[in-house]
């Protein structure tokens, strides 16, 4: 159990760094300063990024803590 732990801390981080790249471009892809639908528009996007990278950050970290084996112990 304690190794799967650890692989599925690989797993924590590689998402968290995959969805703040894909979050990132999918802004940059979207945001045009002639667009009429509000996907188009810079404030959304903000608002989106700024909520989310605290969370893909700690999905990081607890990926960091999962694969440096914090989570194997288990104290009665």
């Amino acid at each position: 159990m304690n190794t799967i732990k650890k692989n599925l801390g690989f797993v924590w981080m590689f998402l968290a760094i995959a969805t703040i790249g894909l979050l990132l471009q999918s802004a940059f892809a979207h945001i045009k300063p002639d667009g009429n639908l509000d996907i188009n528009k810079p404030m959304p996007w903000i608002i989106i990024i700024t909520v989310f990278i605290p969370i893909a950050v700690g999905l990081g970290l607890f990926g960091w803590y999962a694969l440096k084996g914090e989570y194997d112990t288990k104290e009665s």
